[in-house]
C-alpha cells in the first residue's frame, strides 16, 4: 500500500528533484562568487505565481552552502514591518549555525535574548525587546558585519535570501530602508562579504521602484519563466524514479501538455496520478484521471476564490459557462460571441477584460486578432467540469420541479 507521495504540491521541490533553470542558476552563482571577494551583491529573483522561485531559492541554498558560504531562507510572507523582518532574518541565521561549534560566539552577539527551545528537537528562539529590535534596524550594516567579522575564519560569506516580499514591499519604509542599506555598505565597508536575493512578483519590482525610484538600480533582476517540456518531462522521469513507477509514453505527453510548464501545476498532476496509479506504471487512462483530479484540486485553490467568487454577475458567469462547453486551451472573440445572449453580449468585452485582469487569459497573438488562450491547460478542464456541473444541477432541479 502507498504511503508517502514523491510530489510536494505548495512546497518548493526537494533539491534532489529540482530541474532546469540552469542559465538562471549561473547567473546568481557568479554574483555570488563575487560576494566572497568581499562584494555586496543584490539580486532580485523575479517570477509570477506558482514559477517555482522558492524551489531554486531553496537549491541556490544548497549549493552555496557547500560551496561554504552561511546560507539563510527567509520567508517574510505576510510580514509589514522592518522590525519582524530583521528579526525572522537573524533568527535564522542563529538556526543556521545552532550546530556549529562556532555557534556560542554568534549567539553571545545577540546576548539574553536568544533561547534555546528543547522543543521536537532544539530549536532556537530571537525575541528581544521593540527597542533593541529598532535599534538592529538602524544599524543593519553592523551587525551584520559583526556576524560575518565572526565566522570570517568559517565562511566565506552570507547568502541571505528573503523570500515572498509581496507584503513587505508595499511599505515605502522597506524600499527607503533597503537603499540605506546598500549605500551605507558602498560607503562604509571594503569588505562586506554579503549576497541578499529578494523574492517578489514582476509587478513588486514598479511598487519598490514608485516607493524609491532608485532603489531597482541595485539589483540585479533574474527572471525565471516556465519550464520547456524537455525539464518538464525530466521532472516525472526523475521523480516517478524515485519510487520506481514507471510513466506510458502516452501518459507523459499529457502530464507534460497540461502542466503548461509550471512547477505548482507539476507537481499537483504528479501527486494525482501518483495516488491513481495501481500497478507502478502510469497509463494513458491513469494520466487522464489524474489530471481531472488535478484540474479539481488546482480549481478549488485558485480558480474558485480568484474567479467563481470575484465574479458576481450572472452574466459573467453565464459567459464563463459557454467558455466551458469544451475544454479547450485557446478560443477566437467571435466564435464565443455568435454563442451568447443580446444581454450576455453587452458585457462581452467588459467580461474579457476582467478575465485578462485576474490573470487567468492573455492574448493569443499565434491566433491573431480577437484570439485569447489560458495562461495554462488546466483551468479551461475546471471551467469545463464546473459547467458540466451546473448542467447536471439544473436538470435535476427541473426534474424535481417537475415531479
Amino acid at each position: 500500500m502507498k504511503e508517502n507521495s514523491p510530489f510536494t504540491p505548495g512546497n518548493p521541490a526537494p533539491v534532489e528533484l529540482f530541474v532546469g533553470r540552469v542559465e538562471q542558476i549561473e547567473e546568481i552563482l557568479k554574483y555570488v562568487r563575487q560576494t566572497a571577494s568581499g562584494r555586496q551583491e543584490n539580486v532580485f529573483l523575479s517570477g509570477e505565481r506558482g514559477i517555482g522561485k522558492s524551489s531554486l531559492a531553496a537549491f541556490l541554498r544548497h549549493l552555496v552552502d557547500m560551496d561554504n558560504f552561511l546560507a539563510i531562507h527567509v520567508f517574510v510572507g505576510g510580514v509589514t514591518d522592518l522590525e519582524e523582518l530583521v528579526r525572522r532574518i537573524f533568527e535564522q541565521i542563529l538556526k543556521e549555525t545552532n550546530k556549529q561549534t562556532w555557534f556560542d560566539e554568534i549567539s553571545g552577539f545577540f546576548g539574553k535574548y536568544v533561547k534555546q527551545v528543547d522543543l521536537f528537537g532544539i530549536s532556537v528562539s530571537f525575541n528581544p525587546p521593540q527597542e533593541d529590535l529598532e535599534g538592529l534596524v538602524r544599524n543593519f550594516p553592523e551587525a551584520l558585519k559583526n556576524i560575518m567579522e565572526k565566522i570570517k575564519n568559517e565562511k566565506k560569506g552570507l547568502f541571505i535570501v528573503l523570500d515572498d516580499i509581496n507584503g513587505i514591499s508595499g511599505t515605502p519604509e522597506f524600499a527607503n530602508w533597503y537603499k540605506s542599506f546598500v549605500d551605507d555598505v558602498a560607503t562604509h565597508y571594503t569588505d562586506f562579504p554579503a549576497f541578499i536575493m529578494p523574492i517578489g512578483i514582476p509587478e513588486i519590482r514598479d511598487v519598490l521602484s514608485a516607493h524609491q525610484p532608485s532603489l531597482m538600480r541595485i539589483f540585479r533582476v533574474v527572471d525565471i519563466d516556465k519550464l520547456s517540456d524537455k525539464e518538464v518531462n525530466e521532472f516525472f522521469e526523475k521523480t516517478f524514479g524515485k519510487v520506481n513507477i514507471e510513466v506510458k509514453s502516452e501518459a507523459m505527453e499529457l502530464m507534460v501538455g497540461f502542466s503548461s510548464g509550471l512547477p505548482i501545476f507539476m507537481h499537483e498532476i504528479g501527486d494525482a496520478i501518483f495516488w491513481r496509479d495501481d500497478d507502478g506504471a502510469i497509463s494513458e487512462e491513469d494520466a487522464a484521471s489524474g489530471i481531472f483530479d488535478a484540474a479539481e484540486r488546482i480549481g478549488k485553490k485558485y480558480l474558485d476564490p480568484k474567479v467563481y467568487r470575484a465574479i458576481r454577475s450572472e452574466r459573467y458567469r453565464s459567459i464563463l459557462r459557454r467558455l466551458g462547453e469544451r475544454a479547450i486551451n485557446r478560443f477566437k472573440k467571435s466564435e464565443i460571441e455568435s454563442k451568447l445572449n443580446k444581454e450576455e453580449k453587452k458585457v462581452f468585452n467588459n467580461f474579457l477584460g476582467k478575465m485578462r485582469e485576474l490573470g487567468i487569459i492573455v492574448p493569443d497573438i499565434e491566433g491573431g486578432r480577437g484570439s485569447y488562450k489560458f495562461v495554462n491547460e488546466l483551468y479551461p478542464v475546471y471551467i469545463w467540469m464546473e459547467s458540466q456541473n451546473f448542467r447536471k444541477r439544473t436538470i435535476t432541479k427541473n426534474k424535481t420541479g417537475e415531479a
